[in-house]
């Protein structure tokens, strides 16, 4: 277990800790990743609890029905794995595998300002909801808009470079 990331290390979120598998410290795992297992991949996760992170190394996980379970090292009842209850796990950008051209993780995409085609300021991407069909842009400015994650049809520009989406969305909408 490691203290604090450094702060040049960029974490990206993958899930989080949401519930309690049996008596002996196993955890389960809300996973953002696709496949939902594909969590386990990652050996070393950071830990987001009471707003500071800790790295443990994952002993053993595997897909469990419909959810993933995860026994972390160190963890040995259920007493502490239900202190870990609600914790974000994290991996270091640098673990993740390289986006192909016109592929973003989400996390590349928060924080970029969001311009409509005629350059009316919309704000910026606070966050991503999957929905299903599509993935949705939560965009904050003068207030909140959803705006459906399409490239090429309602995404025309993403330049990360200038902290930049340019989008076909009516302003008022």
């Amino acid at each position: 277990m490691s203290p604090n990331p450094q702060p040049d290390q960029r974490l990206v979120t993958l899930g989080r800790l949401t519930g309690l598998y049996g008596v002996r410290g196993w955890l389960k795992v809300f996973s953002d990743t696709e496949p939902r297992e594909g969590i386990l991949d990652y050996p070393q996760w950071w830990v987001r609890q009471h707003g500071s992170w800790k790295q443990w190394r994952v002993e053993q996980g595997r897909r469990q029905g419909k959810i993933v379970v995860v026994k972390l090292e160190g963890i040995e009842d259920r007493d502490e794995a239900a202190s870990l209850m609600g914790a974000e796990i994290a991996v270091e950008r640098e673990q993740l595998p390289e986006t192909g051209p016109e592929e973003y993780y989400w996390t590349d995409l928060e924080g970029l300002s969001v311009v409509c085609q005629d350059g009316t300021e919309l704000g910026r991407i606070d966050h991503l909801m999957e929905t299903g069909a599509n993935d949705v842009l939560v965009v904050i400015g003068e207030r909140e808009r959803l705006i459906p994650y399409i490239p090429g049809q309602v995404i025309k520009s993403v330049d990360l470079e200038n902290g930049r989406m340019v989008v076909d969305w009516d302003p008022e909408f």
